[in-house]
């Protein structure tokens, strides 16, 4: 519907709406302190707001869909990504300079890019995702089923310093603060990579397990942040959580009849939320029986 909302975590009213884009929002983000939010969409824009007041900042043009975007650990950059195959940074400090100058009150200023990377050097790929990650490297995956890390600052020129792969296009990635594992979802499997333990600390492949739905439309996985269990969702109605050592379906919840498009644990653990075709957004509890004996 074109119009993002925030909403309380704890009971899902209503906060605000991000008024001003003119197509579908693919994706939405609050930065560290959540002083901004951020949206990409159809309208071939990525936005920053004011997540206090509502306010749109800026406004950055781009020439085709915009399907990701995240902030820097500090807030002060954007990464964006979509059909373009461009990686773009957005110093967020430099364009707001520049834009006060200019003395555009209409709270519609367009941004210059920082940097835009080209993920290939021939042919096409989309940005799916990407995962700001440390505070000079950002990973971005694509519809090749690549998984490419980026140095974005720090040097004269963006390079690439890593590369994962993932046998279908990647419908989500999650990096966990927590326990320091890179959750994808691609194709009919969740994959998990260990972003601590190698030498060069891009990363290793820890384990996958095969689902019974695909992520080749939407969907998503999340796993929890004590690393026990993870909850993915996509193709059917249902949303199930999984044993991260085995990869044992444990629970099975049923409430959307529309197809799952994301779903995300809260950082404390206790909850999950679930965005559906049908329009809602679910809150679950991770602990359903143990709330009940509280």
């Amino acid at each position: 519907d074109k119009m993002p909302m925030l909403r309380d975590a704890t009971s899902g009213d209503w906060i605000g709406t991000f008024a001003g884009h003119k197509g579908a929002v693919w994706c939405c983000r609050l930065d560290p302190m959540a002083y901004l939010a951020g949206t990409a969409s159809g309208d071939f824009s990525a936005r920053v707001w004011d997540g206090i007041t509502g306010e749109c900042l800026f406004t950055f043009p781009h020439k085709h869909i915009v399907k990701t975007l995240d902030f820097s650990p500090n807030s002060r950059y954007l990464a964006t990504g979509g059909r373009e195959g461009l990686l773009r940074i957005y110093d967020l400090t430099q364009q707001n300079d520049q834009n006060n100058n200019n003395n555009n009150n209409n709270n519609n200023n367009n941004g210059v890019v920082f940097c835009a990377i080209p993920q290939v050097v021939q042919g096409d790929v989309t940005i799916t995702k990407c995962v700001w990650w440390k505070d000079e490297i950002v990973i971005a995956a694509g519809s090749d089923g690549a998984i490419r890390y980026w140095r974005v600052l720090g040097h004269a020129s963006p390079a690439l310093v890593h590369e994962l792969k993932v046998d279908a296009e990647v419908r989500d990635m999650e990096f966990s603060a927590s326990t320091g594992i890179l959750t994808v979802a691609a194709g009919n499997k969740v994959s998990f990579f260990d972003m601590k333990s190698n030498n060069d600390g891009y990363g290793i492949f820890l384990k996958s397990f095969p689902m019974p739905i695909h992520f080749r439309e939407e969907g998503g996985a999340s796993l929890h942040p004590s690393g026990s269990k993870f909850v993915a969702g996509g193709s059917d109605l249902w949303v199930r959580v999984f044993d991260f050592e085995t990869g044992q379906e444990l629970e099975c919840h049923k409430g959307h009849h529309g197809p799952i498009r994301c779903v995300r644990y809260s950082p404390d653990g206790k909850t999950y939320a679930t965005g559906s075709e049908d329009g809602t957004i679910r809150l679950w509890q991770t602990d359903p029986k143990g709330a009940e004996t509280q």
